[in-house]
């Protein structure tokens, strides 16, 4: 039941945080959220970010981390029904980065065969 809770906290964090994100970010670089995971006691989160091109990344964990307690503040707004509104860490998602790379090798290996 516990694990259930995580995982509709995390993903309603996530939309929040892209929210914030859409209305705030420039689009250079263009910052998307890709998964939270919210610690067992729910006082923190980790936001996985990608950005495009990947040369903004340093940028827009700069700009995540300056802008960290307007996110709370906008995450408050919401009126979420959390006893700890929780502090946010950004981080760059790698994993999503190298599954991309892996489906244009694909995507390579498939067009060298036709």
């Amino acid at each position: 039941m516990e694990f259930d809770r995580h995982n509709r906290v995390a993903g309603l964090l996530g939309e929040i945080v892209a929210e914030f994100v859409r209305n705030e970010a420039s689009s250079n670089p263009l910052i998307t959220v890709t998964k939270v995971t919210v610690s067992k006691d729910y006082k923190r989160a980790t936001v996985f970010v990608t950005t495009i091109p990947d040369s903004g990344e340093d940028d827009a964990l700069v700009f995540l981390k300056r802008k960290g307690s307007d996110i709370r503040d906008f995450v408050k707004k919401k009126k979420l029904t959390l006893r700890h509104i929780p502090h946010f860490d950004f981080e760059i998602d790698r994993g999503e980065r190298h599954r991309q790379h892996m489906d244009e090798l694909v995507h390579e290996i498939h067009e060298q065969k036709e």
